[in-house]
Formats: C-alpha cells, structure tokens, sequence
C-alpha cells in the first residue's frame, strides 16, 4: 500500500485515488523567467520520481505542470530585456523542457500556459466576486480570507492575524503574514494587460493555478505538489480561492519538497553558489550524476548539495552499470553452492516497500546496493546461473523505470574516439589531468577503454 505524508493533515496516509485506479495530479512547473537552478529541479524530478513510481504501480495518470508566463517577475525581467512578454518567456520555457530533457524527466500529460487561460481565470473571480469571497479596490479584484474560515489548515498560519484592509498587490509576500491577495491587478502602464468583462488587467499569481489545475483535473483531484516555499502563501491560497467556488475540497493530498542548499549554505548568486543546470553540464558533470544526486535524498529532507556528493554519485552510478555489465559479461554456472534467487525477491520487496512508504529513495537505493553487494560475493565465489542473471535483470530494468538514471550505452565511431584522444593528449601535455580523466571515463561510460603506451594511445571497445 502506498502512504504519504499529507501537508494538508500532516499525517502519514494510506493513498487512495479518488477514481480507483486513476490519478490526477497537479505539480507547479517553472516561472519562466529564467533559466531554472538546481533547487528548483530537486523539486522537478521529485515529481518526476513520484510520477515514475506511481504508473510502475499500475495507476493510470494525469498529470498537469503549469507554465507560469506572465507574474511580477517575468513582466519585470521581460520590461528589462525589451522583449514582449511571449517573445522573453519563450526563450525559457523551452530552455525547461530542454534541461528536464537532458536530466531524464518524464513529459507531463498537459503544460497549460497562465497565458492562454485568461478566460478560466476570469470565470472563477467573477464566481468569488458574486458569492462575496472577493472585492474590487482601487479597480484591482482581491480575494477577502476572512470570508474563507478554514484558511491556514495547510500552512499553519492564523487568519486571526490579519489587520482587517491589509491587502496585498504583490504575488509573492511576507511568510507567516496573511493578507487578502489580488485575484486581478489593474492595467498599468508599460505593462501587458488584456481586456475582460472584469475590466483591463492581468492575473494574480494564485488564481492561475486554480484555474488551469480545475480546468484539466476537476474540481477535486487526487496530488497536488511543489517546494515547501509554495506553501504559503500560494498553496494556501490556491485552496481558499478554489474550494471557495466549487464548495468541495481541492485536493485530497498535498506533497511538498524541501529545501536544497549548497555545500552548507543557502543557494545565491551574491555567495557564487548559485547552480543552472546549464553551469553544471558546462563543468562538465554528467547529467545523470545531477539527476542521482538529486533523487537520492527523501524529498522531505533537507538536501546539502555539494561537489564531493556529485563525484560520490558519478561513483554510484559506474558501480551500478559495472555491475550490470559483469552480470552480462559473466559466463554462466549450471548451478551454484547458494541459491540467489530468495535474495533477489528480497531486494526487490525492499525496493518497493521502500519507494511504497512515503517515496523513501534513499531506503530503495540501499536495497540496489545490498543486492549488488551480494551478488558480486556470489560471482566471485562461484558465479550465477542463467535463471538468477535473468532475476537480476528484471529487477533493474523495474528499478530504472522508477529512478531513470541508467542509460543504454551510446555508440560512438573510432573517428569521435579519435578526436578525444587527441584532446586527452593536449590536456595531458598542458598538464590538465582532470580535464584528461574526464575524458577517460567519458570514453569508460561509452564502452570505450583506452590503453597508454610508448607509441601512443591505443582503444578497445569493451
């Protein structure tokens, strides 16, 4: 049975679909107004891994990730650039789909865009305005959180605190500070705006989520999941404004990922710690060292991202695919002294049961490796049969239907081969070891094995 641990009652739970057999989930995707940095695909391939997880299950699923293209920051930036609002958030909504790509993330169902949803948004704050959950001030449209009583059961926040006409125009504001936030915001000048029967303007960050998630899943759907920042007050206030119009709950379950920090301290440009996928590859780290790394901590701890785990996950990951290969490359016993195949169904349970209790990541890579430990004391000892090769193999293929980081070996011809060869022999001559054994195990990873002699470098494909 699967559980996870609902923010929203902040109990572990048994998972039940509202439609057996079926799962609509809601995961909020990137403002585009940037290029994403590595905290914000921690929470990414979380969604992925718990997507991944949930159709290696059996369930059916939906899934819907929200383009956020127009908010405070992307009208900003884009002001900034020259560029209109579609022209500027173009650029890095497909540099996303670009990065989630490299790292391995499966596609969402649907990836609805705030701007193509105008007409939704509108519809919702005209319901809110007529049943009193909303008012219009100073020609902007707010949403009134003392007409909403339970508001504050997924933060934690009292609505108690707020000052009666404290509102707030700005998307993103002071945690633990509740304020009646703006559904619609008045056309200013210089700004995009678009003309509706609820006047000119453009929409607050929240209701977008509302609107595109109710269109696509329902009035009520099953997950609904994001970074530990958007619980308050987005979250919070997706839920009022939500559940204010349709009058049922939202969302049965809320998952929500924590924070990622870098080698000890919290990620800023100021402080040089600040990570793009992009800057990472350009170092030259392998993607999937990136994705490891990132899944391999339980998604409700806090992460510590550094460059000492990249390389321990690099190493993982070539003991991984060591392993396999020997398993491939293994001739194979009749019959052997122990029987693996008991072992090989108990690391498989583990792997499950571990990934069942709240999509426990770490408890599931322990399972793997216990396996792999086991395994190769077996082959040293006196081998595998064909049976127990065969269990092995199906164990990884399931497991890397669920964490995506195992790869089929790329081909490359003798002339790339060649070339980095002789890029490996500059580096070596100017003395850049590291940029030399870079290219050493890039060769390894292809199946490439290269061979130093007085004559020169030889290769073997292995």
């Amino acid at each position: 049975m699967i559980k996870f641990l609902n923010t929203l009652t902040h109990r572990i739970e048994d998972f039940h679909p509202i439609t057996q057999g079926e799962v609509r989930m809601y995961t909020c995707g990137p403002t585009v107004y940037s290029y994403a940095h590595i905290g914000n695909f921690r929470t990414f391939l979380f969604e992925d891994l718990l997507r991944r997880f949930l159709k290696f299950s059996g369930l059916r699923l939906t899934q819907v990730m929200n383009i956020t293209d127009v908010d405070d920051k992307t009208i900003r930036d884009s002001k900034a650039a020259g560029q209109s609002l579609r022209d500027f958030t173009e650029k890095y909504t497909e540099a996303f789909f670009s990065d989630i790509a490299t790292l391995g993330a499966e596609r969402a169902e649907i990836y609805p865009r705030a701007t193509d949803h105008i007409d939704e948004m509108v519809t919702l704050i005209k319901k809110l305005l007529e049943s009193g959950h909303a008012y219009e001030k100073d020609s902007s449209i707010y949403y009134r959180i003392k007409s909403f009583p339970s508001y504050g059961r997924l933060s934690g926040i009292n609505p108690d605190d707020l000052q009666d006409g404290i509102s707030s125009d700005v998307d993103e504001y002071e945690k633990e500070s509740p304020k009646d936030f703006a559904l619609w915001k008045t056309a200013k000048e210089g700004e995009p705006f678009w003309e509706t029967e609820i006047g000119p303007g453009r929409p607050g960050w929240h209701i977008e989520c509302s609107a595109m998630s109710m269109k696509y899943l329902g009035e009520s759907f099953d997950i609904h999941t994001g970074g530990v920042d958007n619980i308050f007050p987005h979250h919070e206030n997706e839920i009022a404004q939500s559940e204010a119009v349709a009058g049922k709950p939202f969302v049965k379950y809320w998952l929500h990922c924590q924070h990622l920090i870098v080698e000890g301290e919290k990620m800023s440009k100021s402080k040089g710690n600040f990570f793009t996928l992009r800057d990472l590859l350009a170092d030259g780290v392998d993607p999937m060292a990136i994705r490891y790394l990132l899944l391999s901590v339980h998604y409700r701890q806090m992460m510590n991202f550094t460059r000492n785990g990249l390389e321990g996950a690099a190493s993982s990951l070539r003991r991984l695919t060591d392993f396999l290969r020997s398993i491939r490359d293994t001739t194979f016993v009749e019959k052997n002294t122990g029987d693996l195949s008991p072992v090989i169904k108990e690391a498989r349970r583990r792997f499950i049961d571990a990934m069942e209790s709240d999509l426990n990541s770490s408890g599931a890579l322990g399972a793997i490796f216990e396996l792999v430990r086991d395994v190769n004391t077996a082959l040293q000892r006196d081998g595998v049969t064909r049976v127990e090769a065969a269990q092995i193999e199906s164990l990884f293929s399931d497991f890397n239907r669920v964490f995506g980081v195992l790869v089929p070996p790329k081909t490359v011809d003798d002339q790339d081969i060649l070339q980095l060869i002789e890029e490996r022999k500059g580096a070596r001559a100017r003395r850049d070891w590291k940029r030399a054994d870079e290219i050493r195990e890039k060769l390894q990873r292809l199946g490439i094995i290269l061979e130093d002699a007085a004559k020169g470098t030889r290769f073997k494909r292995v």
